[in-house]
C-alpha cells in the first residue's frame, strides 16, 4: 500500500475538518477513519485507519457518483488512498457503520445547499471527470452474443500471465473446497479437492470414457482434471480466446489432445450434445436474469437422460444488489447477475432438471479469496509491472471487497447438483452416494 508524506505540518483545521464536519450528518457522527487532506490538514479519530485525499478531484467524483462507484473511481486513480492494509481498513469502517443506525438519516435541502457551498470552497465543483481507463465499456443490447463476448473479454482476457500470478497452479478461478486445516494444505490442494468432488458428483467415476461438457471452462482446471484423473472425453467451451490459447498449450504439454477439446463457443451454440455429464463452474452469474432460463435449458438439453448437471454459482440475498454492486459491474464483471439460491434452484427445475442437493460453500470462498489476496499483495510489484498501477488497484479493491462480502454473508456460493430424469421420472441416481 502506498503512503503519502506531506511537507505541510498536519493541522486540525482546513480541508480535512471541513470534510469531516460535512460528512458527520451522513455517517452518524464522528468519521470512522482518520482523514488527511491534500493541504496537510487532518481530522478524525487518531487510532482509526488513515484515508488520504490527494486532490479535490476525489470529492468531485463522489459528488457526481455518490457512494461506492465514486469512491472506487477515486481509489483506482490514486486520488484517494488508504494507509496500511486495505482489508483491515474497510473491515473497520464497515463494522463502525454497521453499529450506527443510518436508516433514519435524511437528506434535507439545507444539507444539500451546505454540501454544495463547502464543495465549492474546497475546489471540488466542476464537470464530471473522465472515467478511469480501467472502467469497462460494453455496448449493445444486454446479453447478445457480441455484448457477452465484450463483457467476458474485459475481465478474462486481461492477461493469462496476470492470472497465473494470483491463482493456484490449477488456474482455478472459483472457490476451492478446503478439506484440511493442516499447515501444509494449500489452495492448490483445496482446488484439487473441489475438482475431484465435482467429477464424483456428476458421476465420472462410473466408468472411463464418459463424454463430459464443461460450460464456461475458464483456464481448463476442471476439463484437464476430468480427463487426466477420470479418463473423461471432455469438451470445454469458453468465449475467451486468451483462455483457449492457455488451455490448448496445457493440452499439448500433457498429451491430452485425444481427450480434451476446447472451443470458442457460446453455451447457446453447442451442436453435439447430449453428453453423459455436464458442469458449469461460476459461469451462470454472467448469463443474466432474462437469459438464465435459456442457460438452464441448454444444460438440460446437453445431458443424456439420467445424466447429471452440476452448477457452482454465487448468490445474493433478497434486496441486495444482484449485479455485485456499482464497482463490480463497472470494473470487473459487467452485466453479471446474482439472485438468492432458492430462486436459482427454482429456475433450474423449470428447465426440466431435478435438483438433488444444494451444497453451500460460502466459508470455503472466504479462505480461497484470502489466499488470492495474500498472493496478490506479495506479488504487488510484479502485478504493477504487468498491468499498471490503476488496474492493480482495481484488483486490490475487488479482492478485498469480494472477500468481505463472502465473510459477512452478503454473498454466497453453492454447488447445485441436478439430474435429467427420463420420461417415466427415473433419475438413475444411486440410493446412497459417497459425497
Amino acid at each position: 500500500m502506498t503512503t503519502t508524506q506531506t511537507a505541510t505540518a498536519p493541522t486540525t483545521t482546513g480541508a480535512a475538518q471541513t470534510i469531516a464536519d460535512l460528512l458527520a450528518p451522513y455517517v452518524g457522527g464522528e468519521l470512522p477513519v482518520h482523514l488527511r487532506a491534500w493541504d496537510g490538514s487532518e481530522a478524525g479519530p487518531a487510532d482509526a485507519p488513515v484515508v488520504v485525499l490527494r486532490s479535490p478531484d476525489a470529492l468531485r467524483r463522489l459528488l457526481w457518483s455518490p457512494g461506492e462507484l465514486g469512491a472506487a473511481q477515486a481509489y483506482v486513480t490514486n486520488e484517494l488512498d488508504v494507509e496500511g492494509d486495505l482489508n483491515e481498513a474497510l473491515t473497520h469502517v464497515w463494522s463502525v457503520i454497521a453499529e450506527r443506525d443510518l436508516s433514519r438519516i435524511s437528506i434535507t435541502p439545507s444539507r444539500v445547499a451546505r454540501l454544495v457551498r463547502s464543495a465549492a470552497k474546497l475546489g471540488a465543483i466542476g464537470r464530471p471527470l473522465p472515467a478511469p481507463a480501467s472502467q469497462a465499456v460494453v455496448k449493445g443490447k444486454l446479453h447478445t452474443l457480441a455484448r457477452d463476448r465484450a463483457a467476458i473479454s474485459h475481465h478474462y482476457d486481461l492477461s493469462n500471465d496476470f492470472y497465473a500470478l494470483v491463482l493456484d497452479p490449477h488456474m482455478a478461478y472459483s472457490s476451492g473446497y478446503w478439506t484440511s486445516d493442516a499447515p501444509d494444505y494449500t489452495l492448490a490442494d483445496a482446488q484439487r479437492d473441489k475438482l475431484d468432488m465435482v467429477c464424483r458428483k456428476v458421476g465420472l467415476d462410473a466408468r472411463p470414457g464418459m463424454r463430459f461438457l464443461d460450460v464456461g471452462c475458464g483456464w481448463g482446471s476442471l476439463s484437464l482434471f476430468a480427463a487426466e484423473n477420470y479418463g473423461a472425453q471432455v469438451v470445454g467451451v469458453t468465449i475467451s480466446r486468451e483462455q483457449k490459447a492457455f488451455i490448448d498449450a496445457r493440452i499439448a504439454e500433457r498429451g491430452l489432445g485425444d481427450r480434451v477439446e476446447i472451443r470458442i463457443q457460446d453455451y447457446r451454440q453447442i451442436p453435439d450434445g447430449p453428453f453423459d455429464a455436464v458442469a458449469s463452474i461460476e459461469m451462470g452469474e454472467h448469463v443474466g436474469q432474462e437469459n438464465y432460463p435459456v442457460y438452464t435449458k441448454a444444460l438440460h438439453d446437453n445431458v443424456v437422460e439420467g445424466g447429471r448437471v452440476l452448477i457452482q454459482q454465487m448468490s445474493r440475498k433478497h434486496g441486495d444488489n444482484p449485479g455485485g454492486g456499482p464497482f463490480i459491474e463497472s470494473y470487473i464483471a459487467p452485466d453479471m447477475f446474482m439472485r438468492p439460491v432458492g430462486e436459482t434452484v427454482a429456475m433450474i427445475e423449470e428447465s426440466g432438471l431435478e435438483v438433488r442437493d444444494v451444497h453451500a460453500m460460502r466459508e470455503h470462498y472466504v479462505r480461497t479469496v484470502d489466499v488470492w489476496y495474500e498472493t496478490f499483495e506479495n506479488r504487488w510489484d510484479d502485478v504493477v509491472a504487468m498491468v499498471g498501477e490503476e488496474v492493480a488497484r482495481v484488483w486490490r479493491l475487488y479482492l478485498v471487497g469480494g472477500g468481505m462480502a463472502f465473510r459477512d454473508g452478503r454473498m454466497g456460493v453453492d454447488q447445485i447438483l441436478s439430474v435429467r430424469p427420463d420420461a417415466r421420472g427415473r433419475s438413475s441416481m444411486p440410493p446412497v452416494r459417497n459425497f
